[in-house]
């Protein structure tokens, strides 16, 4: 459907995880493969470039990680990232080049693209974020839905079916999300799009967008 696929929402040379997309329709359909495809990537990344820090941590020697940072494995912390007091990444997590990891965020099975910003009290659970997306202060992604039935992607062309029960939001290439806001299962939001604070998102928002409310989203100008 329009909109939706990989090559709408991502800029695939602005991450390290580019390999992963291959042969991929739309990008949630990674989300499964992400513990593995680190694995394996994590194996060929240079020693002068990358440490590898406990059971299977690669960070980059130009990273800056606080020390009371928690990571668990698997995990690649990219090249002028930065995970700060408190971040919590329970796992299968790729953060990209320059991308910010703030006090007290927590990650799960993520995909970070380059210079993506989650700098503060964030949680990014079975998501991908796009080249230089942002979330503001408190605004999560919620994986599960309430009724624990596999979640549905909802547009305006009808409804797709991901079959997994855990999937929080696809944020293309420089989406802006407002402060408090909740992403709810299966959110996709195009690339430049504009979310207000406070917002509750759900389905799909159009790129080049600002998400008002629910049922008020207009293009930008």
């Amino acid at each position: 459907m329009n909109g939706l696929t990989v090559k709408e929402l991502y800029t695939l040379e602005e991450t390290i995880a580019k390999d992963i997309f291959k042969g991929v329709t739309y990008p949630w359909e990674v989300l499964p493969k992400i513990s593995e495809f680190i694995l394996g990537l994590g194996a060929t990344l240079l020693e002068d470039e990358y440490d590898k820090v406990g059971e299977d941590v690669w960070i980059a020697k130009s990273a800056k990680v606080f020390e009371s940072a928690y990571i668990h494995g698997p995990a690649i912390i990219g090249k002028d990232a930065e995970v700060r007091q408190c971040a919590f990444i329970r796992g299968n997590a790729i953060v990209g080049e320059g991308a910010v990891v703030g006090n007290s965020t927590e990650l799960k099975n993520v995909i970070l693209f380059n210079k993506v910003q989650v700098p503060h009290y964030n949680y990014v659970g079975d998501s991908i974020l796009g080249y230089k997306a942002h979330m503001g202060a408190g605004s999560i992604t919620s994986n599960v839905k309430s009724d624990k039935k596999l979640v549905v992607v909802k547009t305006p062309e009808g409804n797709i079916e991901t079959g997994m029960k855990k999937f929080g939001a696809m944020l293309g290439d420089e989406v802006e999300v407002g402060c408090g806001t909740v992403l709810n299962p299966g959110s996709v939001v195009g690339s430049h799009t504009n979310i207000y604070p406070l917002s509750s998102v759900r389905g799909y928002v159009p790129a080049d967008s600002i998400y008002k409310k629910q049922g008020e989203v207009v293009e930008k100008m």
